[in-house]
């Protein structure tokens, strides 16, 4: 009889780890800087805000340059970050297909296409993303690393300078997780 009692009290415990909850959200990792996997993150976080789920992007490395505004000057930058303003883009219209790109002809055309086709920009999936609601955490070492300062960031109305920690906090929780 104890042997039992104690099986059905480890059964319990093993129950109670399946049983954490896990919220009905998305998390991704977008780590591309490039247009059509950026286009891919946005059309999945918008598709999942509409199913009624809660969506975290984590952008980090190449992605963080996507959310640059092109309007904005920062001053105070140390040569190597300047010289990464220089070679990255300068926020989401400036961003290269990852394929096909054939000196920007690639892009160009598939921007055109996609206005033909009435499939949004990605300038114009961002605001829709904001407008629902999915939260962007940009990753405060890659920003570090490639000389991008807060105060260059796109105006979004939920953007976070976090640290990985933070994205994994939020893909536990998460019930589907994604790198793109």
């Amino acid at each position: 009889m104890e042997n039992i009692e104690k099986q059905i009290k480890e059964l319990q415990e093993k129950v109670s780890l399946l049983e954490k909850v896990t919220k009905d959200q998305l998390s991704i990792v977008v780590f591309s800087g490039e247009l059509d996997k950026l286009l891919a993150a946005l059309i999945i976080a918008t598709g999942a805000t509409a199913m009624d789920m809660k969506v975290k992007l984590f952008f980090t490395f190449w992605a963080s340059a996507a959310l640059r505004d092109k309007k904005k000057k920062v001053t105070g930058k140390d040569f190597m970050s300047k010289m990464f303003g220089i070679m990255l883009p300068k926020g989401s219209s400036k961003v290269k297909l990852s394929k096909m790109n054939m000196g920007g002809m690639g892009t160009s055309m598939m921007k055109n296409l996609m206005k033909k086709k009435n499939v949004a920009s990605l300038e114009e999936m961002l605001t829709t993303a904001g407008e629902l609601g999915v939260e962007i955490n940009v990753c405060e070492m890659s920003m570090d690393l490639m000389g991008i300062k807060k105060e260059e960031l796109i105006d979004y109305p939920h953007l976070n300078i976090c640290g990985v920690a933070t994205f994994l906090v939020d893909a536990e929780e998460s019930k589907i997780q994604l790198f793109i």
